[in-house]
């Protein structure tokens, strides 16, 4: 029988309960497993074709999934260079979450090098998870300890919001006006970390730094009817801080009430410096700018 795509997942170890769990409310997973090589053709060999010889291996892994609700723990865990174990494996019962321990089934150590959490207007919130292994793959010979995870809960992009504040010294208290798209993205950068000490063909890797970017897209003007109380940033406000050039404090927080702009619970916050302002006008279109703003030193978890 042909192997479908949602008997295929990751599993990722957690800690405290010494068990692995799957990603929740996953879209799609992908491996790559690739090598590097040297041409090992020398003047013995006759003919021209090349003989490419293996000198190291790497792995990596990309999850998509519909649950943001960890945003918190996955911001927390690649800002703290924490590496990961993982499992990917074929899977069964009703909810595809029970291990079968399948020929292929392999586990390694990963750092969580790309990160991407994705909040738009009247859609479902997203989260892309990109793992970097770090070190050999291993088979699995027996089934590992697992716990299967609740179903999660979507989350409308509408009801998660970027605040901004006019200078580095302010609290973030004005959302963007007419506000359509928001996604923050981190990355860890990698080096290789292998020398001649380390065993086999696998590339060991190890983090050296990281940086983050948030990306929002909103109509240069919108016609809401606004009743809440709450300020906002309009493009002339962004403008302006783009000019300026100087640093701004912003947050993304939870929100609800009028025009869902009452903050609640802060998912994650920092300074950041706008580096690029895109206005997109088009002939019978409506007219609606991105913004990028760049990370300004270290981001806060949940304040």
């Amino acid at each position: 029988m042909i192997l479908k795509g949602q008997n295929f997942r990751i599993l990722v170890y957690d800690t405290t309960a010494s068990k692995f769990k799957c990603v929740g409310m996953a879209t799609s997973c992908q491996i790559t497993q690739g090598t590097n090589t040297d041409d090992g053709g020398t003047k013995d060999d006759v003919g021209m074709a090349a003989k490419p010889v293996v000198v190291s291996q790497n792995w990596s892994v990309q999850v998509e999934s519909l649950n943001v609700s960890d945003a918190g723990a996955m911001l927390t865990a690649i800002k703290s260079l924490t590496p990961f174990t993982l499992l990917w494996d074929e899977v069964s019962t009703t909810d595809n979450q029970t291990p079968e321990e399948a020929a292929f089934a392999r586990t390694g150590t990963a750092y969580l090098n790309d990160l991407t959490l994705t909040f738009n207007d009247r859609e479902n919130s997203a989260k892309s998870l990109q793992f970097a292994g770090s070190g050999p793959l291993s088979t699995v010979s027996t089934t590992p300890a697992f716990e299967a995870i609740s179903a999660g809960s979507y989350t409308k992009g509408q009801f998660v919001r970027l605040f901004l504040s006019s200078d580095n010294t302010a609290a973030p208290v004005a959302v963007i006006a007419a506000a359509r798209q928001l996604s923050i993205h981190v990355s860890m950068q990698l080096e290789s970390a292998t020398t001649k000490d380390t065993p086999g063909t696998w590339e060991v890797q190890e983090p050296v730094a990281l940086n983050y970017d948030i990306t929002t897209q909103a109509l240069v003007r919108g016609n809401d009817t606004i009743t809440s109380a709450v300020g906002a940033k309009s493009y002339a406000d962004i403008q302006t801080i783009k000019e300026t050039g100087n640093p701004v404090k912003w947050k993304i927080c939870n929100v609800s009430g009028d025009n869902q702009r009452t903050a609640g619970a802060v998912i994650v916050s920092g300074s950041v410096v706008i580096t690029q302002l895109q206005t997109n006008n088009p002939n019978k279109a409506n007219s609606d700018y991105t913004a990028t703003l760049t990370g300004y030193g270290a981001y806060t978890v949940g304040a």
